[in-house]
């Protein structure tokens, strides 16, 4: 009778173990969706640019309207969890997340295209946040820190993946399926989270929602832009240009006021105490905006300039995201060695000289002699620098602020990637219809961008050396 009893505890102690992997099955599906449209779409922009009629100064807000919604609701989204419930807002992450996904892919204009994907950004702002609060409650001791390790590489891997996957659903099918593939993936995430997803404890009522301080951040950065994106067309000094910009820096003023004074701000003032959350968030929004900016950039380049296919285009990114992750994963044992502050200038550097590489690439260039050197030297620069950056960032934040911290990370590389986009792909547009010549010019441009934040690595950021054996985890 015993050994009967031992037995059912046994078989319910592996049941409930194999129902926690499941559910961890279920939230890295959802993560994997959100990751990979940031870079999916990228090499499809040129045939919806056609398919849509799209103006090439506004063909860059595919990318930068998911981005920058995703990135400036992140931090409500993870207070909106606390307030409604991690199952609920997740269960609504998904929904709008497949929704506007399917809305994408019946997009019958720009207009169309560029609403949804800032729904599909929302979508992401919910599921992320709440996906990662059910991740670190429902796992404890050594199945945290698996469960933390896999949310970590299954982020890096499905910004990765994307340009790829993108690249082969666009040449067999039509750009239409990078978004429509998304639909049953999120319906059967869906049914599975209903099922597996703990409903967790009851929400926090008192958690108030900075709904003001989140609209503005979002209103002052998309209108900002939007100034930016449109200047090569209106002129850099027009009325119109001026006049937008000054509306955005009114907007982002408002927002440091609503945050200054707020009862319960996104990111409470005493947050930015600590120098190394300070330098952190600055150096992890110029590092990312540098690589989206290039990602975009060398995907006109080499779609319209040197003629290569969709299917073509994403294995040339390939060999730069395979550096990336190497480097991500040489990075966390070089730090115990070099320190964070040599490792990230010394990456930010990289970055700097790949994107010298590609700027001097000829306008006939061949790949594997003129643009594979540069990519390769980006890729490596960028993941010795995020996992430098990361560690660093969290070095001197309490415990009890990690969580708002890592939102804050997470923030600024999301915004990052939309401003690398948006200014960048401005540079480039400003040369009209010489699209080698903008190449040119967008990569001189991140050239030097990358040589300012090496500096400010040097000068601003704090000394870390973890301690050997530990992993710290890229974003």
């Amino acid at each position: 009778m015993h050994g009967a009893h031992d037995a059912g505890a046994h078989r319910a102690a592996d049941e409930h173990e194999h129902r926690s992997w499941a559910t961890l099955a279920v939230l890295a599906v959802a993560e994997f969706m959100v990751i990979l449209d940031v870079t999916v779409v990228n090499v499809a922009l040129p045939s919806i640019g056609r398919s849509l009629r799209f103006d090439p100064a506004d063909l860059p807000w595919v990318v930068t309207a998911y981005v920058l919604v995703t990135g400036a609701l992140m931090l409500l989204g993870g207070r909106l969890t606390d307030r409604v419930g991690r199952r609920p807002v997740l269960l609504a992450g998904v929904g709008i997340f497949t929704a506007a996904s399917l809305a994408s892919g019946l997009a019958w204009s720009p207009e169309s295209l560029i609403v949804s994907r800032a729904l599909q950004g929302l979508g992401g702002a919910l599921l992320l946040p709440s996906a990662l609060a059910i991740v670190t409650t429902t796992y404890h001791g050594r199945q945290r820190a698996i469960a933390l390790g896999l949310w970590g590489a299954i982020g890096s891997a499905g910004a990765a993946a994307g340009m790829l996957i993108g690249g082969v659903l666009v040449e067999l099918l039509s750009w239409e399926w990078i978004f429509l593939v998304n639909v049953p993936v999120g319906l059967v995430a869906a049914a599975a989270a209903l099922r597996l997803v703990p409903a967790g404890p009851p929400p926090a009522a008192r958690v108030r929602l900075d709904l003001p301080g989140a609209l503005t951040l979002l209103a002052g950065l998309g209108l900002g832009l939007y100034a930016v994106e449109r200047a090569p067309v209106r002129g850099w000094g027009s009325a119109a240009t001026l006049a937008l910009l000054a509306a955005a820096g009114a907007l982002l003023v408002a927002f440091a006021a609503v945050e200054r004074r707020g009862r319960a701000p996104l990111v409470p003032p005493s947050t930015w105490r600590a120098r190394s959350l300070r330098s952190g968030a600055v150096l992890m929004l110029g590092g990312t905006g540098l690589l989206g900016g290039s990602f975009l950039l060398n995907t006109i380049y080499l779609q319209e300039v040197l003629g290569a296919s969709p299917l073509e285009t994403g294995l040339a990114f390939l060999p730069l995201a395979l550096a990336i992750l190497a480097a991500a994963h040489a990075a966390s044992h070089l730090l115990t060695v070099a320190g964070s502050r040599a490792i990230a200038s010394g990456g930010l550097a990289l970055m700097g000289a790949g994107s010298l590489l590609i700027a001097l690439a000829p306008d006939g260039a061949a790949y594997a002699r003129d643009l594979l050197p540069g990519f390769l030297a980006l890729g490596v620069g960028a993941g010795l620098t995020f996992v430098s950056v990361s560690v660093t960032a969290m070095a001197d934040v309490a415990h009890e602020t990690a969580g708002l911290a890592s939102g804050v990370m997470t923030t600024a590389h999301e915004i990052g990637a939309a401003l690398g986009i948006g200014v960048l792909t401005a540079i480039a547009l400003g040369a009209g219809s010489d699209l080698a010549l903008g190449h040119e010019r967008g990569f001189v441009a991140a050239a030097v961008v990358a040589a300012v934040l090496a500096v400010v690595a040097v000068a601003a950021l704090p000394e870390v050396r973890p301690a050997p054996g530990s992993r710290p985890a890229m974003h």
